[in-house]
């Protein structure tokens, strides 16, 4: 099965990811992972991206297919993967399909701004072993005070409210047109699409995506909406 997940940060994309590839055996494929693999390898087209890297500069949309076909020829592919955080923006998808990369199901998984905002604007970290607390959801035993060492705990720069709403802009304007982009080949049955309540508890987001995707171990499964 070869699918995409979209989402914006902060609705659990990491773990629905590893938990549908972990049920199906495919890889979970990003568009950092592909980067750095192919520099690792050392190939031309790694070097090529290195290069653009390293010069400060954003790596061009058929570059980055071009890094996608060449990931997905991989052995660990064979039973299909799935793309998180890839495509980005329309061109991307539309770069997918002139390449013939088929894509079986999207899975959208959609959270309002406000619940975002308060998942990660409420996390704090112990910088030193890197454990995380949610004011929320996990707090610490003494307010601000890592359980384990009594060091103080920290607010990532990243997690501070003003940068996760503008991180939320961005992916708005840029990443979800895709929704209206993949909604409009399901609605000409070219594709599987689906709609997930990511601010559900993870169990009941795991189901539901269970059901649409018929995944392995699923006695409820009722095929794809």
């Amino acid at each position: 099965m070869r699918l995409i997940l979209l989402g914006p940060p902060g609705a659990g994309k990491g773990t629905q990811a590893a938990f549908v590839c972990r049920k199906l055996v495919i890889p979970q494929i990003s568009t950092g992972e592909m980067l750095r693999s192919a520099i690792a390898a050392g190939t031309p087209l790694g070097r090529q991206v290195q290069r653009v890297m390293d010069a400060g500069e954003l790596v061009a949309d058929d570059t980055i297919v071009d890094l996608v076909k060449q990931r997905i020829r991989a052995d660990d592919c064979k039973n299909g993967f799935l793309f998180d955080g890839f495509p980005r923006t329309i061109p991307q998808a539309e770069a997918l399909g002139e390449a013939n990369i088929a894509i079986d199901h999207v899975l959208e998984i959609r959270v309002p701004d406000d619940i975002v905002v308060m998942r990660i604007s409420g996390r704090r970290v112990h910088e030193a072993s890197g454990r995380i607390y949610h004011l929320r959801f996990d707090p610490p035993r003494v307010q601000d005070t890592d359980d384990q060492t009594g060091d103080a705990l920290i607010q990532r720069d990243d997690d501070q409210e003003d940068t996760v709403r503008e991180r939320l802009r961005v992916y708005r304007q840029q990443t979800q047109p895709l929704v209206g982009f993949y909604r409009r080949l399901a609605a000409a049955g070219e594709i599987g699409f689906s709609a997930i309540d990511g601010a559900a508890t993870v169990v009941e987001i795991e189901r539901e995506i269970s059901r649409v995707l018929r995944l392995p171990g699923d006695p409820n499964a009722s095929g794809t909406r």
